[in-house]
């Protein structure tokens, strides 16, 4: 009669070994499960399957994302962190803003030499950061996990998503990004380091659009980021584009685009400012500026007729207390 293992007698002992149903062979073996028998249970039709070499899930059925996961941290073995795509959606950013699957990124200690292979692209880092524990998954921080997933795309209009996700979204500051792009390898940087640079100093992505578009216009604006008060030097705003002459500001508004709620109800006050100086305003979302260049135009050529048929309203763009 075969002699048979701890893992027959006790078959609970396989499922208390594994992680969401992910287990390491060595670990099989650990309750006297024979290689052949872990070989022979991952063959076509059979009860398991192989995820990657040494790292077994218990069941035949299309693996979950989390059993990905964890099969790739398996891989990685101590200390491996979760960067990249996967991580960016774990820590909060919209599916709808990722390129389609580019598989699980990991970073590990430069000193450990484990091979990419199937799904997981391992990354040997000096700059391992201290993870971040979402689920009991170690996290790349945000934005060193934003910056991981943009240096490995080709496509701009994807990097270009990821990079607006994270700052709108996560919060992260463009500077923050930029910095650390520079902290590691120049690779896959130059498509990445050119968005951020150009937004850098804008008070919103989507004025770098507006500004380019601004240009396009008989009469552009006379002032960008300009403060403008009233008669009795109260302060009004600060709208993205100014035409002082006729009193006429341009908005590139959006909720979306707000970090926080409390942004959209400031943005509700300023605009009341605006109506009560009987300045005219034109407001435009992000995404119009992008797929509507041409109607966005035209609204600001038309507004600018309104507002030059009408009197100027009693503004300054400084203070006259």
């Amino acid at each position: 009669m075969t002699k048979r293992g701890r893992w027959a007698q006790h078959p609970e002992l396989l499922l208390e070994r594994s992680r969401n149903g992910v287990v390491r062979a060595s670990d099989l073996e650990s309750l006297e499960m024979s290689s052949r028998t872990i070989y022979t249970r991952c063959l076509p039709g059979g009860p398991w399957q192989r995820l990657l070499p040494g790292i077994i899930l218990l069941h035949s059925n299309e693996p979950t994302t989390e059993q990905l996961v964890t099969a790739g941290l398996l891989h990685g073995g101590a200390n491996a962190i979760l960067t990249g795509t996967a991580a960016c959606l774990r820590h909060g950013l919209r599916q709808a803003a990722m390129p389609p699957d580019t598989g699980l990124h990991l970073l590990i200690p430069h000193d450990r030499k484990i091979r990419s292979t199937g799904f997981v692209t391992m990354e040997r880092t000096i700059r391992l950061p201290s993870p971040i524990v979402r689920h009991e998954v170690p996290l790349a921080p945000l934005v060193r996990a934003t910056t991981d997933a943009v240096r490995r795309l080709g496509n701009a209009d994807h990097v270009e998503a990821i990079l607006i996700e994270a700052i709108q979204k996560g919060g992260c500051h463009p500077n923050a990004l930029l910095h650390e792009l520079d902290q590691g390898s120049l690779r896959g940087t130059a498509v990445p380091r050119r968005l951020l640079t150009g937004w850098v100093d804008l008070r919103s992505m989507a004025e770098a659009r507006a500004k380019t578009l601004g240009q396009r216009l008989p009469m552009p604006p006379s002032h960008w980021n300009a403060a403008i008060y009233d008669r009795q030097g109260r302060y009004i705003g600060r709208p993205d584009a100014l035409w002082e002459d006729v009193g006429l500001i341009w908005e590139i508004d959006s909720f979306e685009f707000h970090f926080r709620k409390a942004d959209y109800a400031r943005t509700i006050d300023r605009n009341t400012r605006y109506a009560a100086a009987g300045l005219v305003v034109v407001q435009t979302l992000p995404s119009r500026l992008r797929d509507d260049p041409g109607g966005v135009l035209a609204d600001l050529i038309a507004a600018h007729s309104v507002a030059a048929a009408r009197p100027r309203p009693d503004i300054h763009l400084a203070s006259a207390a």
